[in-house]
């Protein structure tokens, strides 16, 4: 068994075992670079090391504004992003993102009710973009991204 795989993992107030079966992104695929960005930094930083114990390279940004820097910078192939934060949200730092990266994927994941409001803003200027609710169990949250970068492996 592999000790990483066997740690618990805190994520918006639930508690999830990693599966031990859960398998690594093929070596021959590119591995995929993301972008975390959550206001809450256990939520930000937990998704890093799940991700990167999955085979992604991953890091965290803390708000809207830094993740727009972070961006800039690195140019992610994705980035997951909490959408009510408090200095810019998720949505508005995904439209400034994609304003310089349009092939970078994003998904949005939230847990609070207002959320929908904002998405229905986004499509009404134009912008569409996947929603996951919190809590994101980590198996169903890989199979997602395998799904954006086109990695053939079973979760």
């Amino acid at each position: 068994m592999t000790p990483h795989f066997a740690l618990s993992h805190f994520i918006s107030g639930t508690f999830y075992r990693l599966p031990e079966s859960m398998p690594m992104i093929p070596d021959q695929t590119a591995k995929w670079f993301v972008l975390v960005v959550d206001d809450e930094h256990v939520i930000a930083d937990t998704l890093v090391l799940i991700l990167t114990q999955a085979g992604f390279d991953a890091v965290a940004a803390y708000s809207g504004r830094e993740a727009v820097h972070r961006a800039v910078q690195l140019k992610p192939d994705l980035v997951i992003t909490d959408v009510v934060m408090p200095d810019m949200n998720g949505i508005d730092a995904s439209i400034a993102i994609k304003s310089f990266l349009p092939q970078c994927k994003i998904l949005l994941f939230s847990g609070q009710a207002n959320t929908s409001n904002l998405l229905r803003q986004s499509r009404n200027s134009g912008h569409s973009f996947e929603l996951l609710s919190k809590p994101v169990p980590p198996a169903d949250l890989i199979a997602k991204l395998r799904d954006y970068s086109g990695s053939q492996a079973a979760v």
